[in-house]
């Protein structure tokens, strides 16, 4: 069931990061099935699986950094959101988005400076020789793109969050 206050875009950048980690899960499970029978069936374990999991996962939990952060599904407490009064609650909540997006702001900053030295020096996995650099961008722009939601959230507040008997 779609949310009524939600916007098209939101919809669209929500399915296409949903599908994209849909199809690297299918991967993972595909290459660690081959993987696996290889190994203990042939004898043969698949060259590079290893790396190619690594990089995979690498690409799966920063593609849904910002789908989790999107639909407020990180780990919080909420003990002193009952006792708060709504409009203490909301000025609560934009702090905490704008806290959030200084962090993962602070954090693209450093990133993206560290994918240029590993871009530079030209490191790749062991194995494969796959570059390692265009990985640790994506990293970069996938805790961007988690900053921008912070932002957005920060200015575009869903109606409070109520318990199950409907109080704030």
């Amino acid at each position: 069931m779609t949310d009524p206050n939600r916007s098209k875009w939101e919809d669209w950048v929500d399915a296409a990061l949903g599908l994209a980690s849909s199809v690297l899960i299918m991967c993972l499970m595909m290459i660690t099935a081959v993987d696996v029978v290889a190994r203990y069936v042939f004898n043969r374990p698949m060259r590079g699986a290893f790396e190619i999991t690594e990089l995979l996962l690498l690409i799966l939990i920063f593609a849904g950094l910002p789908l989790v952060s999107h639909a407020d599904e990180h780990v919080t407490m909420d003990f002193i959101d009952h006792v708060l009064p709504r409009s203490v609650l909301r000025v609560l909540e934009r702090i905490v988005h704008a806290i959030c997006a200084a962090i993962f702001f602070f954090l693209t900053w450093q990133i993206w400076l560290k994918a240029g030295k590993i871009s530079a020096y030209g490191d790749t996995t062991d194995v494969l020789r796959i570059l390692v650099g265009p990985f640790v961008y994506f990293m970069s722009a996938m805790i961007a793109l988690t900053g921008m939601v912070h932002v957005y959230k920060m200015f575009v507040l869903p109606p409070a969050r109520r318990d199950a008997q409907g109080t704030v």
